[in-house]
This record gives C-alpha cells, sequence and structure tokens, in this order.
C-alpha cells in the first residue's frame, strides 16, 4: 500500500481530508504503511465492515479496529476535527489553545478540545529518537512569576516556579535540535541523567558556570564552562556564553504566556514536548503533521509508568500544582479568566491588567 503524501498548503488540506472516509484512509496507511497484515494470523487480505468500521480478516476473521490501541481510541469525536486539530497545532508556529481550538472548530465544549490536544501532544514525543550530538549548549531556567521573599536565582524552598532544563545543538546557521525538560534540583545526578538521555557520548558541551555541570566530563563528555555574565550585563548588551540555548529559553517563556497565558505547573512537560516538537520541525512543519498523525496512530494507548512521570512530572516537582507563566497585579487563573470572559472582553480588561514577566536564570 502506498503511502499517502501530505499536504502542503491549506487548500491541500482541505480538498485532501474534507471527509470522514478519507481520513480513515490516511490513518489506514498510516498504520500498515507496507499494507494489511492480520495481527492473529499474518495473512494480507481483508475487507471493510462499513457499520462497525473495522478491518476483518478474510482467513480468520479476526476484526480489527482502526482506532483501537491509539490515541484515538474510543473517541466520539469526528476525524475532521482531529485532523483539523493536528493540522493547526503543528503548522502555526504559536501553537494552539485549546480555547481557540474550540472557537476555530465550534466544539461545544471546552473539555473536548483540551482532550484532543492532550492526546496529540502525548504522541510527539519518540522513545527510539535520536539523541543530541556534536556541539551543544545547556542551561537552566525558571518557568514562572516572580516572586518577592527569595535570596537568588538557585533558592528552591518555597519556589513556586517551575525548574527547567534545555538543551541546544550547534548548528553553522543557527540552532538545530533541542530537549527540554522539567527538572527538581542542580545537583550533578540530575544535570548527568538528563544528559545521558538526550546527548550522545562524546559530545562537546556548553553551559555556564553553575556547580551541578561538574561531573560531565567523568561520564563521557566533553565539557566547556564559562562564566555568564550578570543579568544586569545582560541587559546591557553583553553576550551570553550560550546563547543558543538562551533564545530557545525566551521562545518557550513567549510562547506560553503569549498563546496560553500560563499552564499549570503538573502539565508542564507536556506543553515543553510540544514546543520541542514544533521547534525541531520548524522548518517542515507539513512535514510535521504527517508526523504526528502517523505517532498518533502508532502510539500505545495504555498509560505506561514512564509516561505518567513525564506527564505529570512526578519526583521533579516540589509544590502542589499551580498555574505559571503569567503575573499581574491581581493574580488570576486560567479558569477565573474563563469565568470573567462571558461578561464581555471589556469587563476583563478593566478587572485584570497583565504584565507577563518571565524569570531568566542567571
Amino acid at each position: 500500500m502506498a503511502s499517502v503524501p501530505f499536504p502542503t498548503t491549506l487548500h491541500q488540506f482541505q480538498f485532501q481530508f474534507a471527509t470522514e472516509e478519507a481520513c480513515q484512509e490516511y490513518l489506514a496507511r498510516c498504520r500498515w504503511p507496507e499494507g494489511y497484515r492480520c495481527p492473529k494470523c499474518g495473512n494480507a487480505r481483508a475487507y471493510t465492515v462499513v457499520k462497525r468500521r473495522c478491518w476483518q480478516c478474510v482467513a480468520c476473521r479476526h476484526q480489527v479496529y482502526l482506532r483501537s490501541g491509539t490515541v484515538l481510541h474510543n473517541t466520539k469525536t469526528p476525524l475532521t476535527v482531529w485532523f483539523w486539530a493536528a493540522y493547526l497545532m503543528t503548522t502555526d508556529k504559536r501553537g494552539l489553545s485549546a480555547l481557540l481550538l474550540q472557537r476555530q472548530l465550534g466544539l461545544g465544549r471546552y473539555e473536548t478540545a483540551w482532550m484532543i490536544l492532550h492526546k496529540l501532544r502525548r504522541a510527539m514525543v519518540n522513545a527510539s529518537r535520536e539523541p543530541l550530538h556534536g556541539d551543544v549548549e545547556l542551561d537552566d531556567t525558571w518557568i514562572g512569576a516572580e516572586q518577592a521573599g527569595l535570596r537568588g536565582s538557585r533558592q528552591l524552598k518555597d519556589r513556586k516556579a517551575a525548574l527547567v532544563l534545555a538543551a541546544v545543538e550547534r548548528r553553522v546557521k543557527g540552532s538545530g535540535r533541542i530537549r527540554m525538560e522539567v527538572i527538581h534540583d542542580f545537583t550533578s545526578a540530575t544535570m548527568n541523567d538528563f544528559v545521558v538521555r538526550n546527548v550522545a557520548p562524546g559530545s562537546t558541551v556548553y553551559t555556564d558556570g553553575l556547580g551541578g555541570f561538574a561531573g560531565l566530563e567523568k561520564i563521557g563528555f566533553k565539557h566547556v564552562p564559562r562564566t555568564q555574565p550578570l543579568r544586569t550585563e545582560l541587559r546591557k548588551g553583553a553576550p551570553s556564553v550560550v546563547p543558543l540555548v538562551d533564545r530557545a529559553i525566551g521562545n518557550l517563556q513567549q510562547w506560553i504566556v503569549g498563546t496560553h497565558h500560563g499552564v499549570s505547573g503538573r502539565h508542564l512537560q507536556v506543553y515543553l514536548d510540544e514546543f520541542v516538537f514544533r521547534f525541531n520541525r520548524r522548518r517542515q512543519p507539513m512535514a510535521a503533521f504527517q508526523t504526528l498523525l502517523g505517532s498518533a496512530v502508532l502510539a500505545n494507548l495504555r498509560r505506561t509508568p514512564q509516561y505518567e512521570e513525564r506527564r505529570t512530572c512526578r519526583n521533579r516537582t516540589r509544590t502542589k500544582p499551580q498555574q505559571i507563566g503569567a503575573c499581574c497585579n491581581n493574580r488570576i487563573s486560567i479558569s477565573q479568566l474563563a469565568y470573567l470572559a462571558p461578561l464581555g472582553e471589556a469587563t476583563v480588561h478593566k478587572s485584570i491588567k497583565f504584565r507577563p514577566q518571565l524569570i531568566f536564570a542567571p
């Protein structure tokens, strides 16, 4: 069975996936790129049971449902809605919030839009993806609003912001691929674990002078530590020692504030996965749509302990789930903003004055 070419323009997308049957055919070719194979007997011949929307083997009559065992399992939402969500989510560098998706597709409930986006985010991480290699910049940052009463940027106790570690490949013309992950402290064990899982052995890792990076040479990496200028000097135009990863962190923080107006600490990791997925495919956004749909079909629905730990940042967060990423004079959560929205746009703006402020660790 030949593969289906993915659309390169909005017009092609509308024409190619206009019906439910077209979407089902595309998913079938994503699931069986080399042709149908019965999971029970291995036979290559099957016919479609239209009313039950499944494939039945000619030899053993075993039935296979196209969406079973995937992130689309047991969904009542039309496939055309799923395809539109995947397309809008991957082709726009600003991403897509659940509220905007609900408005764009005319969904009746906000929870449906939120569920669709989170299931697609779940399919964005490939466990067998190739690690970063070559020259890699590494840095940490806080994702969250400024907080009074803290001493320095390394204080962990009573801090509400989340700690994130980011790595970026150096390429000739700029940034390559990136990796981002929520961590719980600055220790060498935490830093080494992240580098071992995301960077190829023998790569050169550039960092600032943080002591947690000191053990990278002992685990097979070339470490080049440099002293980062003070924050006041950076604001005056002093060059950063890790400019590419600082740029990626800045884009992440602006995306969280601009698109989502803050995210829950419990789900921060899946938002990082979405940002990484789209950033690594920024030069081929249409191919990102094809990759996401193929991953969504092949992704296992069962929640493994590794997935639960990644989704909820288990054993990495120090405080209760809370709203992070946005700061204003009168603190307000997204749920409160949604409550005020029916009162009218003018009412919301009179009640709240947003001043997004995010913390960059030196």
